[in-house]
């Protein structure tokens, strides 16, 4: 089914395999467009395509479907029907007897699970492709859980990797359609993505990291990871009781105010993207929990997204444009994360025009947005880069999730609240103690000579003639009281703000 392609004899198994699911799907008319076959065939896309490809990622397991997930973070390249379908792609998986797991959990902790634990519970809690979760208790009453790699799981996945990774290269040879896509950027994600996700260390560290960004609000909780339990292959951490964030009527019922849910969710994920520089991948209902005293829990680290100083400016400047209606400095955002694809100055302007008209006024909803936008991208032949098609994918995933249990619900305050917040820790951060104070001491000295400044500058404007025209001078004259008064605004606005610095 498959153009020649060469691998090891280790993996000829695993390609018999993959070929013989694409045939049971039918899909030789998405691996001909991919180039994947010599006969491109005929006819026009059924209708159910998007549907029987994610039933053959689902079939052909983890790393697929790792794929596929990854797939349904790109809006810009995908039109809805299948971004509809690959959202619903889950891993799942048939639990296995604990007696099958119990020689990893041993090797792990080094003794028996009735040793380690006051209390093991041998039936699972959950089960996925990758792992098997059982609750526990530890000696000193804190009820846990217990995450445990299959066995066999990472060799599987990594055959998976080469194999994608080889059939990257024809698709991104073989076909001019799919080359669009950029195959070997999205298989170098997915192996980043697979390789941290095999390695249960990586989640325990993203939780650590997570729980020190968001110590200082209260309204989060991020399991304690137990690392005298946890390795490579075991993850061990609190056990966390909750609501899943799906309806309005059932957090009411248990005393939870869903708009407190929604107000801190939509400024914990802009938190997370505008301000702290890491976030939750994939913030669905699955790995979201609503506690007592309307607070949020945060599961599933496995997925981290990091966004750099200049990435976060960028995604900032393009949230703010669009809702003051600058269009020229939305297009200059769009041109800038579209570099190299040959899209047309003036066609970048028409669709940034086409948004500020649509999403400058009244409540900022990202689904509205995200149903405007995309289609657009893609008319133009507009790509984002990978790590904003996962930080629009995690805010997309919130907006849903916030506006399930508050419909309507508008971002525009907390995306206020978080450019507030990230003016102050940028001047926190790039500024050492010394410095700021050293700043603001001659700020504080150019405040003291302003007031003696703008009485000689009132005293030189009153003597000029009223009906004199203004002149070079006299504009020389306006600048510098602008820009002393602009100082003297300055001053205050830093002096005010150092307060809270230290």
């Amino acid at each position: 089914m498959f153009k020649t392609l060469v691998v090891a004899t280790r993996d000829r198994e695993r390609l018999a395999e993959i070929s013989a699911v694409a045939a049971r799907y039918g899909l030789d008319m998405l691996l001909a467009r991919l180039g994947l076959r010599q006969d491109r065939g005929s006819g026009n896309e059924p209708p159910d395509l998007p549907r029987r490809t994610r039933q053959a990622l689902e079939a052909l397991g983890p790393t697929f479907v790792k794929l596929g997930q990854i797939l349904a973070t790109r809006r810009d390249l995908l039109p809805e029907p299948w971004i509809a379908e690959f959202e619903k792609l889950h891993s799942e998986a048939p639990t296995l007897p604990f007696a099958t797991l119990r020689p990893r959990l041993e090797e792990a902790l080094g003794e028996t699970p009735e040793t380690a634990f006051a209390r093991f519970d041998m039936e699972p809690l959950a089960a996925a492709s990758m792992a098997q979760v059982h609750r526990a208790t530890l000696h000193d009453g804190r009820e846990v859980v217990v995450k445990i790699r299959r066995p066999g799981i990472r060799q599987k996945m990594q055959a998976d990797l080469r194999l994608i990774t080889h059939l990257a290269g024809i698709v991104e040879s073989s076909s001019r359609e799919a080359r669009h896509f950029q195959p070997r950027a999205l298989v170098q994600q997915l192996f980043d993505t697979v390789l941290e996700e095999l390695d249960f260390t990586q989640e325990g560290r993203n939780a650590d990291r997570l729980r020190e960004d968001l110590s200082g609000n209260p309204g989060v909780v991020i399991p304690e990871i137990h690392w005298a339990f946890s390795s490579e292959a075991v993850l061990v951490m609190d056990y966390v009781e909750g609501i899943a964030p799906k309806d309005e009527s059932v957090l009411r019922a248990e005393g939870i105010d869903p708009a407190a849910i929604a107000d801190l969710g939509a400024g914990l994920v802009l938190d997370m993207v505008l301000v702290n520089g890491r976030f939750h991948g994939d913030p669905h209902p699955g790995n979201l929990l609503c506690l007592p005293g309307d607070r949020l829990a945060l599961l599933d680290l496995g997925l981290i997204g990091h966004v750099s100083a200049r990435r976060q400016q960028e995604f900032l400047t393009f949230l703010l444009s669009l809702r003051s209606g600058d269009a020229q400095t939305l297009a200059d955002m769009l041109a800038l994360w579209s570099a190299g694809k040959g899209a047309p100055r003036e066609r970048i302007l028409i669709v940034a025009e086409y948004l500020t008209a649509r999403h400058s006024n009244g409540p900022l909803v990202l689904g509205r947005l995200v149903a405007d936008f995309f289609p657009m991208l893609r008319k133009e032949g507009l790509v984002l880069p990978p790590d904003l098609a996962l930080i629009f994918k995690a805010l997309i995933t919130m907006d849903g999730v916030l506006n399930a249990i508050q419909p309507g619900f508008d971002l525009a305050r907390a995306l206020e609240r978080a450019r507030a917040k990230l003016v102050i820790t940028r001047i926190a951060a790039s500024q050492s103690q010394d410095k700021i104070v050293a700043l603001l001491l001659e700020l504080s000295r150019l405040a003291d000579d302003a007031p003696r400044l703008l009485r000689a500058l009132t005293r030189k404007l009153e003597a000029e003639p009223v009906e004199r025209r203004a002149g070079p001078s006299d504009a020389a004259v306006i600048t510098d009281a602008k820009w002393i008064a602009g100082a003297v605004l300055l001053a205050g606005v830093l002096i005010t703000a150092s307060l809270g610095l230290w």
